[in-house]
């Protein structure tokens, strides 16, 4: 059966010379990038501070166009921020938390740097939190979820896909509870945009970050916050700068806040970032989100079945409609055969507790899903994992 998709493997040069397995964590670089680059040294190189008024100043806003289509978002509906820690910071610091009305519901299997603003910079604001608990360390019991969101809560702040194990939550009834007391909805779609569908109007999010990093192969510095229309200018962000101002170039000492997207940026973007940051979600644009999840699910079903046939312990959702592109399988000496696996090209990573994750993206061959278990079966049985202990890395 010949693959579409597979057209694409051209638009990323990696691919030519490693099997590249970690889209989950840093997405491949499309061809097309360095030239991007080029266009924005030649901006500063040539035009200089005239840059600005010829489209830097704008770039938030207008690459976050490009973002809106695979999010169901409209034109001049998402910027642009340096990271998801500083878009989740914002989020946090335009609401206030006086009670009775004082909490934030999140869960255990959050990603730590999320947790982190949340547990310093919420509760220093007066938000109380409430962390539901996972009995499996999979997935988050939904009933269970729904339960912890009540008359008190303020926000219902969560990640779309899971981490660790892939597992996409039911954000579409998280919503609708949480609307139904009156509560917003943030959520931390980096795990999801670019390899499922994703659509913020059918969902009802009121805020969702993400980025480019991952599944839309853009690179670090990209990342997106969308809020919804309904109260985008509603809110003030305590945490803001001069490009969140109405008339930022007045230089006005008092602040006043813009309109729409801008109103929810903070200080000089990162141009450079910017620049990088569009090829990848065209390519996802144009291979399409649909097919995209097709071929997801059936090479994560087969990952599943080799792991299993192997006796790996999955820690991955079974139910394909909850998984999202990752699955995470342990192995005995699992850090060691990552390490192994990295030395023979086969790029992938691994996490505590949950195992060697392999993500195999739009661009992968049904030839490299299986090499990599091929791969890991050589590794133990020569023992080769053994080169690799007690080598460990700050960054796996």
């Amino acid at each position: 059966m010949t693959d579409p998709l597979l057209r694409f493997r051209a638009e990323f040069p990696i691919l030519e010379r490693t099997t590249y397995l970690v889209s989950n964590s840093l997405g491949a670089m499309p061809r097309t990038v360095p030239e991007r680059l080029a266009e924005y040294a030649a901006a500063w190189g040539e035009r200089g501070v005239r840059a600005w008024a010829e489209g830097w100043w704008q770039m938030p806003v207008t690459v976050g166009d490009e973002i809106a289509p695979l999010i169901g978002a409209g034109p001049g509906e998402v910027a642009m921020l340096p990271n998801v820690t500083i878009a989740q910071a914002a989020i946090l610091s335009a609401l206030d938390y006086t009670p009775p009305r004082d909490t934030i519901v999140m869960t255990s299997l959050d990603f730590p740097s999320v947790r982190y603003v949340h547990d310093t910079l919420a509760t220093r604001l007066g938000a109380r939190i409430v962390t539901v608990p996972s009995d499996d360390g999979i997935g988050i019991d939904t009933a269970r979820l729904l339960e912890a969101i009540d008359e008190r809560t303020r926000l219902v702040s969560i990640s779309y896909v899971l981490f660790r194990s892939a597992y996409i939550m039911d954000v579409d009834a998280i919503c609708r509870r949480a609307h139904d007391v009156g509560a917003l909805v943030a959520l931390d779609a980096f795990h999801a945009v670019g390899v499922i569908p994703v659509d913020v109007k059918q969902c009802g999010a009121d805020f969702l970050t993400g980025g480019v990093l991952k599944w839309l192969c853009g690179g670090p510095g990209g990342c997106f916050l969308y809020v919804a229309p309904a109260v985008r200018d509603t809110l003030a962000p305590s945490l803001t700068g001069w490009q969140a101002h109405a008339r930022p170039f007045a230089f006005e000492g008092a602040m006043d806040y813009a309109a729409g997207a801008f109103r929810w940026l903070n200080g000089t973007p990162v141009i450079p970032a910017l620049y990088a940051a569009v090829e990848g979600p065209r390519c996802v644009r144009r291979a399409g989100i649909e097919a995209i999840r097709a071929k997801s699910i059936r090479q994560t079903s087969r990952l599943i079945a080799l792991a299993d046939a192997r006796g790996y312990r999955v820690s991955a959702p079974r139910d394909p409609e909850r998984r999202g592109g990752t699955v995470a399988f342990d192995v005995p000496h699992g850090y060691e055969v990552a390490q192994a696996l990295l030395a023979r090209d086969i790029i992938v990573d691994y996490r505590p507790e949950a195992g060697i994750r392999v993500a195999p993206h739009f661009y992968t061959s049904d030839e490299e899903v299986e090499s990599v278990v091929e791969a890991i079966d050589e590794i133990l049985a020569r023992e080769s994992w053994r080169a690799f202990a007690g080598k460990r890395s700050v960054v796996t």
